[in-house]
């Protein structure tokens, strides 16, 4: 079975293992072994019950194969984008340029950097290893989250957003990198990303482009890649958008990914879920129809079981309540997978 659970500092060199193998690293989670365990520190104190409302607090979570004990998955949450450290994108307008006389009209696209400092909820830090990309785990890593943010609303901003990783050629270029940001910047994409991922950002505020960017001044081939996904990004853009994220009109100011904004309170595993008393648990139950189950408390944990419901109440079988660390009469959040 696979266990969705917060990361703990015994969890350190598997995740460090974890970053170094994603090939192209994440933004989020950079192969840095001093950064991440600040991360785990922050996700610690993230999940503390002192915390009432939405801040800069990091969550971290892992998703642990339970008979081997390997790290093979994570995702993040941030309580809210913003804050100390700006978040930047760009957004994309549309301009009316207009001469009456020559009878000449053109409706020109432009990107504005945007600053935020109070923004939303952003989910970031998933990855799962390829070997485990099967049998819905996928599903259950970023599903899971909003579970928790649905447990304990005050802790996150009403929306939530995603940024998507951006498009990149069959030579591992971002072709709106190497058109835009690489003039200002003097490095290549990856060395820019990794800086970000690390917390440094004020090189943005000194260096991106003040001015608005027209895309007629870009290659038609470079217009063509903002707003779109990487590749490997294409299942996780059409599993939010089946949850109920939509695109906006911004994107990520390195590779123009696209940006999907949703109201967490409309997301379909949110709507889906009902809380549970369990009854019993027994040796087994049928596992033909599997349910998104976690525990609504800090101690987050979920997995994906199959569960026997009935007037409110729940049976779960032995491997899924030690799992889950259930008790007769625990509450219990269940969701479909699907």
């Amino acid at each position: 079975m696979f266990l969705f659970r917060p990361i703990a500092e015994k969890d350190l060199s598997a995740l460090v293992a974890l970053a170094r193998s994603i090939q192209g690293s994440l933004t989020t989670l950079p192969a840095d072994e001093v950064f991440l365990e600040d991360r785990i520190n922050d996700s610690l104190r993230a999940f503390s019950p002192r915390v009432k409302k939405a801040g800069g607090e990091y969550y971290l979570f892992v998703l642990e194969n339970t008979e081997t004990g390997e790290i093979v998955g994570t995702s993040g949450l941030a309580a809210r984008v913003g804050g100390f450290e700006p978040f930047y994108s760009y957004r994309i307008a549309k301009e009316i340029f207009s001469h009456p006389p020559l009878n000449i009209t053109r409706e020109i696209g432009v990107l504005h950097l945007k600053e935020v400092h109070q923004g939303p909820s952003e989910i970031g830090a998933l990855y799962l290893r390829p070997h485990y990309r099967r049998g819905g785990l996928g599903r259950m890593l970023s599903l899971s989250r909003f579970l928790f943010m649905a447990t304990y609303p005050k802790r996150f901003d009403p929306t939530v957003i995603a940024e998507l990783r951006g498009y990149v050629d069959q030579q591992g270029k971002s072709p709106f990198w190497e058109a835009v940001g690489r003039h200002f910047f003097g490095s290549d994409f990856f060395a820019a990303d990794r800086l970000t991922g690390l917390g440094n950002k004020q090189f943005i505020a000194d260096l991106m482009p003040r001015n608005p960017i027209y895309l007629p001044l870009l290659a038609p081939e470079v217009q063509a890649v903002i707003g779109k996904v990487h590749h490997e990004t294409e299942p996780a853009l059409a599993l939010l958008k089946a949850e109920g994220f939509q695109e906006t009109d911004e994107v990520d100011i390195f590779d123009a990914g696209p940006q999907l904004r949703a109201k967490v309170s409309d997301l379909r595993v949110i709507r889906a879920a009902r809380t549970l008393l369990v009854e019993e648990i027994v040796p087994a139950v049928p596992a033909d129809s599997l349910l998104l189950l976690a525990t609504p408390r800090l101690d987050f944990r979920a997995t994906q079981a199959g569960a026997i419901e009935r007037e409110g109440q729940a049976l779960v079988d032995e491997k899924t309540a030690e799992l889950l660390k259930l008790r007769i009469g625990d509450k219990l959040l269940a969701s479909s997978i699907r």
